[in-house]
């Protein structure tokens, strides 16, 4: 019995990540594939190649015309040939070895730093050599035994070194090969993406250096899932992502400050570095201007020599600015390691820091129990890279599987948290984008949770401000304290906007009010922002919020007056007269806006010019895999048959149709998605069906392309509403799968991977099998 490489877990949510991939149509069919592939070999194979030569052998495979191999290789993009082989974009045309000037129509070769032109003659001389590689490369390729041991690779990689040496061990060389052979290669062209893709399967890569030694593993690989390499490595990209480092934070300040500031990190889940005397580093950029300019700092305030203060500007920079959320981190002292965690939120300085460590990301921590590294590196340094060992990384992604710790209060005397903990996800690009800009707007389709991430992150964002943690880890008291109550507006209030709402409502204006003895009269009364902030200049250390749901439906420059000046960071404090009261108004530093807008309403485009430059935006999508793997009745895998239906609504409706989807939150109910078959038919009838009736005004026929003809009575113009009675079920279920009779084969295809991963071994084997 083959040597199963895959741990149950990840071969578990990879199979189910393929499964609803092939449900919504992000991966090619099998036949597709062979299409595609067959296609390239006609045009671009080592039998089409030998019958060209001189210039039209220079055309067909290096300028950037449709026709030519290098065009195919890294932009051809359609219906023909889709990009789904593995990119080899970015860089410049020099990547090919050879290339022809748009400007000159002059051939060139070298480097950026060193081109050097060439005749016609001498490029063709380039292209035949091209030629001849791809050709000696490919006869090498088809002698490859299948399946082949990694010892055949590591000589394969040898011969084609060899017998190619131009080509092979380039990006768009392995590309060539891999498209010639699928089932021998895989279709990562880029050293760094092969080994990332490996070490997150818990598989240590080969040693030695060449872009074909780790095809073997990735060959037996898709064979243990019985999949084609594309699907293989495409799945791999969605489970995975891209690339990314893993870090190690010293928690020892050094000899000036013998104490550990890991307490404060665990306690305070975050990572933290010292350095206080150079300030905030928010404005700095990953370049080597910003690394310069922090040498400088750093060589003003602690008397460091040019070359250490280089050395240590670049950790810096690291911390602040490549560090990026997501990543693993490791907490250390010498060769121990006190904590394994993932990076959740930006960069952010905390002055108040009494550990001398102001410099500060937060951190989702998955284990705090101490151990070595297998190989030591990095114990010189304050910020270090993990690259020395790949049994580093894998000990690392090994602890990362058990996912995060549970969150504990801070230790007695541990730093205020309040100032330092950062919001991940979507909660943490909203609290980033109003540290740069002071107000948000979440945009998107309807039922995509704006209005509930809005909410979330400003209760979140309060809370934190005001007692150092996130909303519901606080208590009953304190909770009040940041929602309000009869008695006393809270941290965090909200408004929402509709045709009616004015300038009176936002800011000021005059107000009927009828008095103890029934007069009617009018008084000036400020409104929901001017009261809020006065509020926040009274009470300067705290952090307000202000939610205004459905921003544009109101008229946005009348209600906002004299805000679309004071709004900007660098015009907060500045006061300006108002025109009603006469008093002298100006929008506090700590007083924030999160709007939410419905782009099915009104699109992002006809916002007013000054709006849009003063707020940040952030979209939000319909996202069927936060349905998980959530089946209703046994038939309707909710995540598929969300991502169909809006296929089918981009497909039929047209212009602005993109805007027009369904979002996943109609599906869900207190953050989960619903289960049962009652709830999914209120929500399909008294929430979808009107919605795209809408969409589709007296469209019948638009209508039913996207439900379905089961479900509209096209000819009558009506829905079968019929269906949606209590004993009309099992017809309901059939009308609702018509339009993709394929998702009810998905539940099969789960099913079926929880009991291929549930086959017992064969007993009285011995070939290292995952436990």
């Amino acid at each position: 019995m083959p040597q199963r490489l895959l741990d149950r877990q990840l071969k578990r949510k990879l199979l189910e990540t393929h499964a609803r991939m092939l449900l919504s149509g992000e991966l090619l069919s099998l036949q597709r594939l062979d299409e595609c592939y067959s296609l390239f070999r006609v045009r671009f194979g080592p039998d089409a190649l030998r019958q060209l030569d001189g210039e039209l052998l220079l055309e067909r495979m290096h300028t950037h015309g449709k026709d030519s191999l290098v065009y195919w290789l890294e932009f051809k993009n359609d219906e023909e040939f889709p990009a789904m082989f593995g990119s080899i974009a970015g860089g410049s045309a020099h990547k090919f070895g050879i290339f022809r000037k748009r400007d000159t129509g002059v051939w060139v070769t070298g480097s950026p730093q060193r081109p050097k032109e060439l005749s016609v003659a001498e490029a063709v001389g380039v292209a035949r050599r091209h030629r001849d590689e791809l050709v000696a490369g490919s006869e090498i390729l088809a002698d490859l035994p299948s399946p082949a041991t990694d010892e055949e690779y590591f000589n394969l990689q040898k011969e084609l070194n060899g017998a190619a040496p131009s080509v092979c061990d380039l990006a768009w060389g392995h590309k060539y090969f891999s498209l010639l052979f699928p089932n021998k290669l895989d279709d990562y062209h880029a050293v760094e993406h092969q080994r990332f893709h490996l070490v997150k399967l818990l598989l240590r890569p080969p040693e030695g250096e060449g872009r074909y030694l780790t095809s073997g593993i990735y060959v037996r690989l898709a064979q243990e899932l019985e999949w084609p390499m594309n699907h293989l490595t495409t799945v791999l990209n969605r489970v995975h992502g891209r690339p990314y480092r893993t870090w190690r934070i010293g928690t020892d300040l050094g000899k000036a400050n013998s104490n550990s500031i890991w307490p404060m990190m665990r306690d305070n889940q975050c990572v933290a570095i010292g350095w206080p005397n150079v300030g905030d580093l928010s404005q700095f950029e990953s370049n080597q201007e910003s690394r310069s300019r922090i040498a400088e700092l750093l060589a003003r305030n602690y008397d460091l020599t040019p070359s250490v203060a280089g050395r240590k500007a670049r950790e810096i920079l690291n911390f602040v600015a490549v560090m990026k959320e997501g990543e693993p981190v490791l907490a250390a002292s010498g060769e121990r390691i006190l904590g394994v965690g993932r990076i959740l939120g930006p960069y952010g300085f905390d002055p108040q820091s009494h550990e001398g460590a102001p410099h500060q990301r937060s951190v989702e921590w998955t284990s705090t129990e101490e151990f070595r590294l297998p190989t030591s590196e990095g114990l010189r340094t304050t910020v270090h890279s993990l690259r020395k060992s790949f049994d580093n990384l894998l000990d690392v992604e090994r602890r990362l599987l058990d996912g995060p710790m549970p969150m504990t209060p801070p230790t007695q005397g541990a730093s205020r948290p309040g100032r330092i903990v950062r919001l991940d996800g979507i909660s943490g690009q909203i609290q980033s984008i109003l540290k740069r800009k002071g107000q948000v707007i979440l945009y998107g389709p309807p039922g995509t949770g704006k209005t509930y991430w809005a909410r979330l992150a400003g209760l979140d964002m309060a809370a934190i401000g005001a007692f150092g943690q996130r909303f519901d880890q606080l208590d009953a008291g304190d909770k009040a304290k940041v929602v309000g109550d009869q008695d006393r507006p809270g941290l965090f209030r909200m408004c929402t906007f509709h045709p009616a709402y004015g300038y009176e409502d936002f800011i000021e204006g005059y107000r009927p009010d009828v008095s103890r003895d029934g007069d009617l009269t009018f008084n000036l009364t400020a409104g929901i922002f001017k009261r809020m902030c006065s509020d926040a200049e009274r009470e300067d250390e705290l952090q307000f919020y202000l939610l205004i749901d459905e921003i544009n439906r109101g008229d946005i420059p009348r209600i906002f007056g004299e805000l679309l000046t004071l709004l900007e960071q660098d015009k907060r404090d500045r006061a300006v007269e108002l025109p009603v009261s006469r008093e002298r108004f100006s929008v506090p530093k700590n007083v924030h806006i999160l709007g939410t807008m419905n782009t099915a309403d009104r699109s992002i485009a006809l916002l007013d010019t000054a709006l849009r430059r003063r707020f940040g935006f952030l979209e939000l999508m319909p996202n069927p895999t936060l349905l998980g793997d959530t089946v209703v009745e046994s038939s309707i895998p909710l995540g598929g048959w969300l991502a169909a239906l809006n296929d089918r609504i981009r497909e039929h409706i047209g212009r602005d149709a993109r805007n027009l989807q369904v979002g996943h939150s109609y599906l869900m109910k207190g953050g989960q998605p619903i289960t049962g078959f009652g709830e999914f038919v209120r929500v399909l009838a008294e929430d979808i069906v009107p919605l795209l009736e809408e969409y589709c005004y007296e469209d019948y026929a638009t209508l039913s392309r996207i439900l379905g003809g089961a479900l509209v009575d096209e000819s009558r113009q009506r829905i079968r509403h019929e269906l949606f009675e209590p004993g009309r079920r099992d017809e309901l279920l059939e009308a609702v799968l018509e339009p993709s009779p394929d998702l009810g084969t998905l539940q099969e295809m789960v099913a079926q991977t929880q009991e291929d991963d549930e086959e017992p071994e064969d007993e009285g084997t011995d070939d290292g099998a995952n436990g």
